[in-house]
């Protein structure tokens, strides 16, 4: 697959991506994009567009994932101290509970 880059377009066609694919695949994404009603670039680049945000939340999710079990980790290896702060909230958790 390359990318083109045609300076002298105009920016509203923006930039050309080109990729080789069998006469099935292509056939495959013809049937897609008709069943649709849409043009096949129009088909292919939101179908791509789709995947990639996906690819990219999934990425950001497990990373997010990977911190925050980290975090949680080292809260139980390490935790903090009881802070004054902490007592008041307990006991006033204990006293809206009746406990």
């Amino acid at each position: 697959m390359t990318v083109h880059k045609h300076p002298s377009r105009s920016r509203a066609r923006g930039e050309r991506l080109e990729a080789r694919i069998t006469a099935d695949q292509k056939s495959l994404i013809e049937h897609a994009a008709a069943l649709q009603g849409r043009t096949v670039t129009d088909f292919v680049l939101t179908s791509v567009q789709e995947a990639a945000r996906r690819a990219i939340e999934e990425h950001q999710r497990l990373d997010l994932s990977v911190r925050d079990s980290r975090a949680f980790v080292d809260a139980l290896v390490n935790p903090k101290p009881v802070n004054d702060r902490l007592r008041d909230t307990v006991r006033r958790y204990r006293q809206a509970i009746g406990i």
